[in-house]
């Protein structure tokens, strides 16, 4: 008899909570509706489904995500304390989501509150700050994150903060400076887990020598399987079980897809040549659109993220590896991958590949929650 590994996942995620490192819905809403978190929240309907996006409340219980890091990015175009504001506003927009749909999202800053919000059949609602500008380099804006339920900073994103340096920017201070070191420390201090997904790998190895709690990389893949600056190199996943952090593989195709790696350098090399920041993400989607419209980028597939998920895990260990899809912050997503409904189907491969339900249960969230447990100990 066939097996239907489709429904096995299926009632795997019933009985395991599926927690998702980075989803960019907040700013997602933010462009479809404005910049006021109220009438973000107010200008569409997450309970009806919502075409523009990749995220809604029917997708999501298809999808059977138990708890969700809720990005709360803003671009590096943002800075000082206009990033700071707008990250607030990120968090008031997701605030407001939970109080909007009660029946279905249920704020979290816990593991023990995001384990209750999934036996209470809800979305535990986390958050997560992506990019260190948006502290304007403050141990105080930092605070004010935590005090606001934020669980994890990224160090940077796509450009070079004045303490840390990024993957896809040109490196200045070669790794991080003394006030990153203490950025990482008082995020240890304070309880925010440290994100270094978006980082250089020279800020990696500094963050991990400075840090006294397990990291997270929310939203990373591996270097080895993609050769991609975002992707993180195999000497720092071996790093991982001695720190006790975790790799959330990420489904953005240029990360996962060797030869989207390719495509996404060569566009970048022609944004620079024709004087253009390809770090600015709204600039890079509209030089794709004006000029690249003949050469899209190659897809990726289902099969591409198994192979970054087996590579973690025979490098860092099953209870290094976790999953953070980066959904409603790409325009492109690999095949069979195209929405929150999918993770069913990416868990279904692994089971036919021979996975057990054990290791997947750690994969799709047992590991990310110890990695909260152990910044609140």
């Amino acid at each position: 008899m066939k097996v239907d590994h489709l429904s096995r996942a299926s009632a795997l995620l019933a009985d395991h909570p599926l927690v998702d490192g980075h989803n960019d819905l907040p700013w997602a809403l933010r462009e479809l509706a404005g910049p006021d978190p109220a009438a973000a929240v107010a200008g569409t309907d997450l309970a009806a489904g919502v075409p523009d996006v990749h995220t809604d409340l029917p997708r999501l219980r298809a999808g059977r995500v138990g708890g969700q890091f809720w990005s709360v990015w803003v671009p590096c175009s943002l800075s000082g304390q206009e990033a700071v504001a707008t990250t607030l506003e990120q968090v008031d927009l997701v605030h407001r989501l939970a109080a909007r749909y009660p029946e279905a999202l249920q704020l979290a800053t816990t593991a023990d509150e995001a384990e209750a919000a999934f036996a209470a059949g809800r979305v535990a609602s986390l958050l997560g700050a992506e990019g260190g500008h948006s502290i304007d380099s403050s141990l105080d804006a930092l605070g004010e994150l935590r005090r606001r339920g934020v669980r994890y900073l990224t160090l940077t994103h796509n450009e070079n903060t004045p303490w840390a340096d990024s993957a896809t920017d040109e490196p200045v201070h070669g790794g991080l400076t003394d006030f990153g070191v203490e950025v990482v420390r008082e995020c240890n201090r304070i309880g925010v887990v440290v994100d270094l997904s978006h980082v250089a790998a020279t800020t990696m190895r500094d963050a991990l020598a400075a840090t006294s709690a397990p990291v997270l990389f929310t939203h990373s893949s591996c270097r080895a399987v993609a050769d991609h600056p975002r992707n993180v190199p195999d000497d720092v996943l071996a790093a991982l079980p001695a720190n006790g952090g975790v790799c959330m593989i990420t489904f953005v195709p240029v990360f996962v897809s060797a030869a989207a790696a390719d495509w996404d350098r060569a566009l970048s090399e022609s944004m620079t040549d024709a004087g253009l920041n390809p770090r600015d993400l709204a600039a890079r989607y509209r030089f794709v659109e004006e000029h690249w419209d003949e050469s899209p980028c190659p897809q990726a597939t289902l099969d591409d993220v198994v192979a970054h998920i087996e590579h973690a895990r025979e490098v860092a260990g099953i209870d290094h590896i976790g999953i953070g899809g980066d959904y409603d912050g790409t325009p492109n997503l690999p095949v069979g991958l195209g929405d929150v409904a999918s993770y069913p189907v990416l868990f279904a491969a692994l089971l036919e590949r021979g996975w057990s339900e054990q290791d997947c249960a750690k994969l799709a969230g047992r590991n990310v929650l110890r990695v909260l447990r152990a910044a609140d100990s």
